[in-house]
């Protein structure tokens, strides 16, 4: 649906992640990396609709990959569970 260049998403909500928490908000435990175990997730998107979901363990910077078929949630994280 076309719309008006002064008709933005922002004013509506769309676009918007709901009950948003800033990353600066994070344990001070995960921040230095002194604790094994914490874990980051990251989905890239590349050409022709394709994703990989990407998962970094913050001590020992263990990287693990998967294509994914879909970028909704429910598949994104049923691959990191059997990854």
């Amino acid at each position: 649906m076309r719309r008006s260049r002064h008709n933005a998403l922002r004013d509506s909500g769309l676009g918007q992640i709901t009950d948003a928490v800033s990353i600066r908000e994070r344990p001070a435990a995960v921040e230095d990396r002194a604790v094994p175990g914490h874990w980051e997730g990251d989905l890239i998107f590349g050409t022709h609709n394709s994703q990989i979901a990407t998962l970094v363990e913050r001590h020992t910077r263990y990287v693990m990959l998967a294509k994914v078929d879909s970028k909704d949630t429910e598949t994104v994280i049923n691959r990191y569970l059997y990854v």
